[in-house]
């Protein structure tokens, strides 16, 4: 591998840590709760549905949520950072072998 690939993995993690909140933002899970009509109320539907009717405190909708609420702190951060990491790293790493 290259300097560039190294370069553009590592951009790529920072850009998906970086963007987690803002990601969250955008697809619904806010402050204020979950946005109607958005993205993340579907996925709160999905999961009540199959649940039975409530959202099962600990799953992926509830872990957004809180994040979404309450900003990056704790587990949660470890939980998206981890995730925006690993997304960010693997487009980094395509930009890379495209380029």
């Amino acid at each position: 591998m290259g300097l560039l690939t190294f370069v553009a993995l590592g951009g790529g993690a920072v850009a998906g840590v970086v963007g987690a909140p803002f990601v969250l933002g955008a697809v619904g899970f806010t402050s204020a709760g979950i946005a109607a009509g958005s993205y993340a109320a579907g996925m709160m539907s999905a999961a009540a549905v199959a649940n039975g009717g409530g959202v099962v405190a600990g799953s992926t909708v509830a872990v957004l949520q809180a994040v979404g609420a309450a900003g990056l702190s704790g587990t949660a951060t470890a939980v998206v950072t981890g995730t925006g990491a690993a997304v960010g790293t693997a487009v980094g790493w395509l930009a890379a072998i495209i380029i």
